[in-house]
């Protein structure tokens, strides 16, 4: 019996090569695959939900290894179209002094992701759809894809998730606010990073204030990650929760603990937990990936999960 599909999530899938020293010395490059809406649906996926992901892959070397790798994580790809233009990659590095990453995304596949990909059939018998600015940022066709998905999703009763997810590597932040207030009218739920996101994109200065400016938007749950606080703020029907990060003193590998997170948060939500219980579930998740290094080669399967909640 096939598993139902709970959640689409909208995204890029990228090429990862990583270098267990600095860039300039190593001689091996290990393969592998990432991206923000990647890891967060690897996430949903290892937890036990049902996840597709829509997306380009292109007629490159790399095609069969990332739908391969994609169902061996029992992601489902049944809605991955392919092109001829090439895969985007990254290469990163971790060192004891820093971290380095490049990135490699012009005129990639996913670019041509659009709002031909989408239907009313496949957002019919979804719970949520989840994307992020990331993805709007790497076409006009595919920011109409994730503004117009959002509608259908809000005219058909399915619940949307979001995450601006900016990052100065490869993203303006003017754009990125415009892209958040272009879709916030048909977002229920909405994470944002303090550092990366309210302090770049919002002149606010108190999670009081976030917290209302995105109610009075219409966003029903809000989720602050503060690095400042050491934890997450929830924010729901008027109510502020706080959740502290877990077991912080011992992650060695912060890479996208973010994305991690926000498929912890998305699977317990849809799954009947209360927003503060969603993100207590999700802090142990994330935790959890941050104590072993590789994105998403360290994310937890549920069972550990539930063994440390």
């Amino acid at each position: 019996m096939e598993q139902k599909i709970d959640v689409a999530v909208i995204g890029e899938c990228l090429i990862e090569l990583s270098a267990n020293g600095s860039l300039a010395d190593t001689s091996t490059l290990n393969k592998y695959f990432g991206g923000d809406t990647v890891t967060t649906s690897v996430t949903i996926a290892r937890l036990g939900g049902g996840v597709t992901y829509l997306t380009k892959v292109g007629n490159d070397g790399f095609k069969e290894f990332i739908l391969t790798a994609l169902q061996k994580e029992k992601v489902d790809t049944s809605l991955i179209t392919f092109n001829d233009e090439q895969n985007g990659m990254y290469i990163v590095s971790h060192t004891l002094d820093k971290k380095e990453v490049l990135y490699y995304k012009r005129k990639t596949a996913a670019t041509k992701l659009s709002i031909e990909d989408f239907s009313l059939d496949v957002v019919k018998d979804l719970k949520m759809i989840y994307s992020t600015g990331v993805v709007q940022s790497i076409s006009a066709s595919s920011r109409e894809l994730v503004r117009e998905s959002f509608k259908l999703a809000k005219e058909n009763d399915v619940l949307t998730a979001y995450d601006p997810n900016y990052s100065s590597c490869f993203m303006n932040s003017a754009d990125t606010k415009e892209f958040l207030e272009e879709i916030v009218e048909y977002t229920d739920i909405i994470f944002m990073s303090l550092k990366n996101d309210i302090t770049n994109l919002y002149d606010l200065n108190s999670v009081d204030k976030i917290m209302h400016y995105f109610w009075d938007k219409g966003v029903k749950i809000v989720v602050i990650k503060s690095h400042i606080d050491n934890g997450y703020y929830t924010g729901y029907s008027g109510d502020i929760s706080f959740t502290e990060f877990y077991n912080s003193q011992r992650a060695i590998d912060v890479t996208a603990s973010g994305d991690v997170f926000n498929g912890g948060f998305i699977y317990a939500y849809i799954n009947g937990y209360a927003p503060a219980d969603a993100a207590k579930f999700a802090s142990v998740v994330s935790g959890l990936q941050t104590q072993n290094y590789g994105a998403i080669q360290a994310i937890p399967y549920k069972e550990t999960v539930m063994e440390n909640l």
